[in-house]
């Protein structure tokens, strides 16, 4: 189960997502800390809650995995006040699966064959050794690099006054300030999934995490004009012309528009320069590597009153 959240922290407030499930016995499990968010790294530490496993699950940073049969969740929101005002929650919303989904025959092209979306590209290698206090400099910055440039797609995010922090002398300061304020301390990197989800809901977006069945189900939101942030997971040659060919344990890429003959076509920040980020890989890999690496995790994140297309159950 992956939990997502909007929520507005005005400057000393926090908001704290746990979980609690129910077995088949009709008995309640404890809670678990699923993140104590705040948009400001003042008052507060923005975290995961590390440390949590007993017989019926564990929480890794951002996802809780059961260890036993449960038929039911809910979730609980502490809000903190600060003297500016309490939180004020949008979202509060969650993916559950029974098991991660497996790749199998690779799906047939879909609605958006042929489409591709201006979603301007943004490589994170760039910014090697910046900040390194924010998760490690550009070489982990993959999720904020793929939440910055969704969000300049739509024309949002940070104002030149909210940049006004970074080295002017750095290029794409908007991934700089992504990555500042998605990093969790107690992960120490920027990669949880829902805290990027709650940055770009910070500027006005609708923003959530849920996970996919194929690739159709990519091209119906592509289709629709919306971009999407897949987690993937791929070893040594797995995936032609990636740009790390030592493998990934996890990347995050924006998927913009599929090739004519359905191969997608990916915002890739992991790429040696901005150029060089806009590339295809071939379908059957890239659907394997994604499924099988995140069970099919993506980030939709859209402006308000966007409609989405029809859901088979999951989103």
């Amino acid at each position: 189960m992956i939990p997502s959240w909007n929520a507005e922290t005005p400057a000393g407030s926090l908001v704290e997502v746990e979980l609690q499930a129910r077995t088949p016995e009709e008995s309640e499990t404890g809670w678990y800390g699923l993140g104590r968010w705040t948009f400001a790294d003042d008052a507060f530490a923005r975290t995961s809650v590390p440390g949590q496993e007993d017989a019926f699950g564990s929480v890794a940073t951002d996802t809780f995995r059961a260890a036993a049969s449960l038929v039911a969740y809910r979730l609980r929101l502490t809000l903190t006040e600060s003297g500016h005002g309490p939180p004020v929650v949008r979202l509060l919303a969650a993916i559950a699966s029974d098991a991660d989904p497996a790749a199998g025959d690779v799906s047939a092209p879909g609605a958006a064959a042929g489409v591709e979306l201006a979603v301007p590209p943004y490589a994170q290698t760039i910014h090697r050794g910046e900040y390194p206090q924010y998760g490690g400099g550009g070489a982990a910055w993959c999720s904020p690099a793929s939440t910055a440039m969704v969000l300049d797609y739509w024309g949002s995010g940070p104002s030149p006054a909210n940049l006004a922090w970074v080295d002017p002398a750095l290029a794409d300061p908007c991934v700089d300030h992504a990555a500042r304020f998605t990093f969790d301390a107690a992960y120490d990197g920027t990669g949880n999934w829902p805290f990027n989800t709650a940055y770009a809901a910070h500027y006005g977006l609708d923003a959530f995490i849920t996970r996919l069945r194929s690739l159709q189900d990519v091209e119906l939101f592509l289709a629709a004009g919306i971009p999407l942030v897949a987690s993937i997971v791929a070893g040594p040659g797995e995936l032609d012309g990636f740009p790390l060919p030592q493998g990934t344990a996890g990347h995050l890429v924006v998927i913009v528009g599929f090739t004519p003959t359905g191969d997608p076509v990916v915002n890739d920040p992991a790429a040696a320069s901005n150029d060089a980020v806009r590339r295809s890989y071939e379908r059957a890999q890239f659907e394997r590597v994604w499924l099988e690496g995140s069970g099919g995790a993506v980030y939709v994140i859209t402006p308000p009153g966007t409609a989405l297309p029809p859901s088979p159950g999951n989103w």
